[in-house]
């Protein structure tokens, strides 16, 4: 999920491409959905250790690609560049924090918030877009933004205070979005070199909770090492996939597309979890989902424009 900002706009010129691309995407969209029921298995594990082993075991399977890619000359060429360098310390950084969080949500039976919180990223990207970027909005896109600002009021109320898994998952990855965008590297290589840069940090952390005997990569839990391990395919495949439709697909195509992971999480949040799912948060939901429909029409509409 965190790579959307960065697809391109393809033409979508032929029919087949563009159905590949779709399946491709679909097929990311459609693990991100799933992922809560991965984290719920390793739940019993600290967050931080557990993004310490997505960032490890994703670094192989973002190598592997890259190898068979042919792209491996782009991460020679981005390690003799410190801007490059610095940008993707910067991203690589807040991608962890949402990771983090969102790791941590899930273990502690509060999925609904993390469904929510990427229901509203896309509200808060293009409200952060028109801030720092300068970007124009139109009437049915701050309307839009509007609405997703009284939904927040409305869980502020209900909760007697700030949704703040929710606003931080959203925050951090609207703003991973646009960082992301000014890496002179494409999202495959790019996310490559994110998890080289956090695997030193991610090493010394395992190698001092094993010191400290608080590991779970023990050989006497080996249920907790294959799950463990498997937090790197979970994390680098969707990532990758994404990256192969958007090259295939219009903007305008993923923009509604990327709905389907936080509908999954909601659903199994609510009825394979049981998570609480009161009227507050009923209310709040139905404004993000009035938004989310405004959202979508206006941006189906500038986009059939931009076709004739």
């Amino acid at each position: 999920m965190s790579e959307i900002a960065e697809a391109e706009k393809p033409l979508e010129a032929d029919p087949n491409d563009a159905t590949r691309g779709f399946f491709f995407a679909l097929s990311a969209y459609g693990l991100w959905g799933f992922l809560p029921l991965y984290m719920k298995l390793v739940s019993h594990i600290p967050a931080m250790e557990v993004v310490a082993h997505r960032v490890l075991w994703s670094l192989p399977v973002a190598a592997v690609i890259l190898y068979f890619l042919g792209r491996t000359a782009d991460i020679r060429q981005a390690l003799r560049s410190p801007r490059t360098l610095l940008m993707a310390a910067l991203t690589a950084a807040i991608i962890s924090c949402n990771w983090g969080i969102y790791v941590w949500a899930i273990a502690v039976d509060r999925a609904v918030e993390t469904a929510l919180g990427y229901y509203i990223n896309p509200l808060v990207s293009i409200a952060m877009a028109a801030l720092f970027l300068g970007e124009r909005l139109n009437r049915y896109q701050i309307a839009a933004v509007c609405l997703a600002g009284v939904a927040v009021l409305i869980l502020t109320t209900d909760a007697g205070g700030l949704p703040w898994v929710s606003l931080s998952l959203a925050f951090s990855f609207a703003a991973y979005g646009i960082l992301r965008k000014t890496l002179p590297i494409g999202p495959s290589q790019g996310f490559f070199l994110e998890v080289l840069i956090l695997a030193l940090p991610a090493l010394g952390y395992l190698i001092w909770l094993g010191a400290s005997g608080e590991a779970h990569f023990m050989l006497s839990n080996p249920a907790d090492i294959a799950l463990l391990i498997g937090c790197g395919p979970v994390t680098a495949i969707p990532l990758i996939l994404f990256a192969m439709g958007a090259k295939r697909l219009r903007y305008s195509t993923i923009g509604i597309m990327q709905y389907t992971a936080p509908t999954m999480i909601f659903l199994i949040a609510v009825f394979v979890f049981k998570e609480p799912f009161g009227g507050g948060k009923a209310v709040a939901f139905a404004f993000i989902w009035a938004a989310l429909a405004l959202y979508s029409w206006s941006m189906l509409r500038d986009a059939r424009r931009a076709k004739k």
